[in-house]
């Protein structure tokens, strides 16, 4: 499949669109296997969403036990790692507010990572005496 199309807008997303064709379709039978130093890149998806009490993270990490997740936060960036007998999985999802990390609560149920903040109180006042 061949395209020439050099002024359309388009060009760009029809031309990766069809770099991927083209590599899936060389490859012939395509492995959907996981190479031990595979990261959980391709089934991985982190959302984040924030209300003014709480941040909450959800990230699918399928194919780990709960007890192999580590989780690191320093009120500002979340930082996710996990491993398994055949995949590693290390990411850092920057938060969109400040929160408090020590009122977080976790959850992990069939692949999916649910993390809960509360927002970080505002700075506080410093009187100048």
């Amino acid at each position: 499949m061949h395209r020439d199309d050099r002024d359309d807008p388009f060009d760009d997303l029809f031309r990766e669109i069809e770099r991927m064709m083209n590599d899936a379709i060389g490859q012939g039978n395509v492995d959907v296997g996981f190479e031990d130093d595979a990261g959980f890149g391709t089934d991985t998806h982190v959302d984040v969403h924030e209300t003014d009490e709480e941040v909450r993270v959800i990230a699918d990490i399928p194919g780990v036990e709960k007890d192999d997740i580590d989780l690191q936060c320093d009120g500002k960036v979340l930082t996710i790692g996990a491993a398994s007998e055949r995949r590693t999985y290390d990411d850092r999802v920057t938060l969109p507010s400040r929160v408090d990390e020590h009122t977080a609560s976790a959850t992990y149920n069939n692949g999916v990572l649910e993390v809960v903040f509360d927002q970080a109180d505002d700075s506080a006042d410093i009187d100048l005496d």
